[in-house]
C-alpha cells in the first residue's frame, strides 16, 4: 500500500480551521495535501461566529463525527487523520469507524471509560458546565478563561493576541457530553477499545495542559486493548500546543510517526 499523501486536520472547540494555518503550510512543504474541514454549521467567518453564537448552538459530537466521516469517505485514499482537543476525540472515532490510514490525537478530549478528572480540567470546563442551559448554547471564553485553560504556557499578552485571532464560541453540548460520558452506555464519546482492525494511533499530551491533562491522555491510552496505540508527551506544552512556539516539533513527530505506521 502506498504511503498516504493526504492529511486531514480536525480542529477543537473554541477554534476554527484557522488554527491549523501554520500546520497546513508546513505539511504542504513536506509534500502532503492538507485538508482542514470545519465542523458542520461552522463554515462562517470568525467575525460572524463571534457575533452570533447561536450558529453553533446545539451542535453535538455525533453530528460532527458523521460530518467528518462523510468527508473522509469521499477522499480517493485513506488519509492520515490528525485532530486536536475535541478533534483528537473525533480522530479516535474516525479510526473506530474504520477510516484513516493512521491517526494522531493531540491533547485529545477523553473517551468514555476514562475516569481520572483532575481539578484543573474541571476548572477549565467550568465556563460551560456551570450553567445547564449552556448545553444548547454557543459559549465563548473570556481572555482570562482562555489564558488559564488554553494558553497557560504563553504570557498574558501573547495569550490575548491568540484569543483575539482564533477564539470563537464553542457549542456547549460536546463539553457536557464529555463530562457525562461515563454515565451513558451509548455515550457520544464511546469508542471500541477492542476493535481488531483499527488503524495505528498515536496520542500526544502536553505537560502543562489544563483542559486535557497528560494524566487523562495516559489513561485513555491504557484503555486500548488491541492494535498499535502509542503515547508521546511534550513537557511544558499547554492546550494551545498547535499555536505556541515549538509547534513544529509536535507536527513533525506526528507526521513521521503516522507515515512510519500507516497501513
Amino acid at each position: 500500500m502506498p504511503a498516504p499523501d493526504t492529511v486531514v486536520l480536525l480542529h477543537g472547540l473554541w477554534m476554527t480551521p484557522l488554527s491549523w494555518s501554520e500546520w497546513s503550510a508546513r505539511g504542504q512543504e513536506r509534500g502532503f495535501r492538507v485538508l482542514t474541514p470545519a465542523y458542520p454549521r461552522m463554515d462562517h467567518s470568525i467575525e460572524d461566529l463571534r457575533a452570533d453564537p447561536s450558529l453553533v448552538a446545539g451542535l453535538g459530537i455525533a453530528e460532527i463525527a458523521d460530518h467528518y466521516a462523510e468527508f473522509i469517505r469521499n477522499l480517493d485514499r485513506p488519509p492520515i487523520v490528525m485532530g486536536h482537543s475535541l478533534g483528537g476525540l473525533l480522530t479516535q472515532k474516525m479510526l473506530d469507524r474504520g477510516l484513516g490510514a493512521a491517526g494522531v490525537a493531540i491533547h485529545p478530549g477523553q473517551t468514555r471509560g476514562v475516569h481520572g478528572i483532575p481539578l484543573n480540567q474541571l476548572r477549565s470546563a467550568w465556563p460551560v458546565l456551570r450553567n445547564p442551559f449552556n448545553y444548547r448554547k454557543g459559549v465563548p471564553l473570556t481572555p482570562e478563561q482562555f489564558h488559564f485553560a488554553f494558553a497557560g504556557a504563553l504570557s498574558e499578552d501573547e495569550s490575548r493576541r491568540a484569543w483575539e485571532t482564533f477564539q470563537v464560541p464553542a457549542p456547549g453540548r460536546p463539553v457536557f457530553q464529555a463530562a457525562l460520558g461515563n454515565f451513558a452506555p451509548r455515550a457520544a464519546t464511546r469508542v471500541d477499545f477492542r476493535k481488531p482492525d483499527r488503524a495505528p494511533l498515536l496520542m500526544i499530551a502536553g505537560g502543562a495542559d489544563r483542559i486535557v491533562p497528560a494524566s487523562v491522555v495516559r489513561e485513555n491510552v491504557r484503555r486500548y486493548r488491541t492494535g498499535i496505540v502509542e503515547y508521546r508527551e511534550f513537557p511544558g506544552r499547554s492546550h494551545f500546543t498547535v499555536g505556541e512556539p515549538g509547534w513544529e516539533a509536535v507536527l513533525d513527530t506526528a507526521l513521521d510517526w503516522a507515515v512510519a505506521h500507516a497501513g
